[in-house]
């Protein structure tokens, strides 16, 4: 069976505030992560449920993710769809002693899931790598 689930954790030196603004202000993704080229949101105020965005990145197709879980200052979870396949991404900021950790996981679902996720595999895994890292920069600068 083919890896249908990727995920990363670090640790930030920073104010669980501060990791969650920057986390959460995903129209500014861009500006910390190369994984990103551009974020539109598609309606306007704090992130919440049911909040759109149109996200660019290198070697991927446009996605607009929408927003389905969201517990305000620790996590949220947004999904896209394309025929067959749905992709969750999960964004959450939790304690661990005088640090946060972060932790972004992707996940593949639908009929042909697995098989974008075996396709993508090592591009997953370097971009979640390039968004911790970016966001343990931002976030500590």
């Amino acid at each position: 069976m083919a890896q249908t689930e990727f995920s990363v954790s670090i640790e930030i030196i920073a104010a669980p505030e501060r990791v969650w603004s920057v986390m959460s202000d995903v129209v500014q993704w861009p500006d910390w992560t190369p994984s990103v080229t551009s974020v539109e949101r598609l309606d306007s105020g704090p992130l919440r449920v049911g909040s759109r965005a149109r996200i660019k990145q290198p070697k991927l197709m446009p996605a607009v993710w929408e927003v389905v879980a969201l517990e305000e200052g620790k996590s949220f979870m947004w999904v896209t769809k394309s025929p067959g396949v749905q992709v969750s991404g999960f964004h959450s900021v939790e304690p661990n002693g005088s640090s946060r950790r972060a932790t972004l996981s992707i996940e593949f679902s639908g009929m042909l899931g697995p098989l974008v996720a075996w396709i993508t595999r090592n591009l997953n895994e370097r971009y979640l790598n390039f968004e911790a890292n970016g966001l343990k920069q931002r976030c500590e600068e």
